[in-house]
């Protein structure tokens, strides 16, 4: 009976993890993915105003699905590894690709590239800090001021994605859209700084 049931445990795991797979969370972290080459070819290549407004209703329910699927996980326990490790390279996809096509059709220029270019780089850094830090077995909760950056870097990105079809119906909607992309760049750098001190104390301490 006791061997029976050890072998029932074993093998419904594998049917657990078949289903978080196809769990609702996971499937709205993999349509965020599938949302970024779609919000790309939305912009690239000069936009007319419709595919910019239609990139913005794209990137604004993957922006929805970032929050939305950690919510019904936690509320349906549905919690896996799978989504743990989609979330924020799901995330970070989204953000990067939206910065570079951005860039490249010069709705980010000049200056502002600079921030773009602090908003990439800290995406890296963090992202190469927060495996270095789980090897280690620690972990660093997101504080709310990342939380604040985050929701600003979204809308600011959102703002720019409307930019010149935004400027036809609201007036310097491009230029609110870099001045808050400047503003995320700003905390990027102070919550980047974060992960990177709590880094160094524990390679020290290693």
């Amino acid at each position: 009976m006791v061997m029976q049931s050890n072998m029932d445990g074993v093998a419904s795991k594998p049917r657990l993890g078949r289903a978080l797979v196809l769990s609702l969370p996971n499937v709205l972290t993999y349509m965020r993915i599938l949302a970024v080459p779609a919000v790309v070819a939305c912009l690239y290549g000069g936009a007319s105003d419709g595919a910019r407004w239609f990139a913005l209703v794209l990137y604004v329910a993957a922006c929805i699905t970032d929050w939305l699927d950690g919510y019904l996980a936690r509320v349906w326990q549905q919690q896996s590894d799978l989504g743990r490790m989609l979330d924020p390279i799901a995330d970070k996809l989204l953000v990067g690709a939206t910065l570079l096509v951005l860039t490249s059709d010069r709705t980010i220029s000049g200056l502002a590239l600079w921030a773009a270019v602090v908003i990439l780089c800290r995406e890296i850094l963090v992202s190469g800090l927060r495996e270095y830090l789980a090897e280690l077995n620690v972990k660093i909760h997101v504080t709310q001021l990342a939380k604040w950056k985050t929701t600003l870097q979204m809308i600011a990105l959102g703002v720019l994605i409307a930019g010149p079809a935004g400027d036809r119906v609201i007036a310097h909607t491009s230029e609110t859209g870099l001045v808050l992309l400047w503003v995320a760049a700003g905390l990027t750098l102070v919550t980047g700084y974060d992960y990177l001190k709590a880094a160094v104390r524990h390679a020290i301490d290693q």
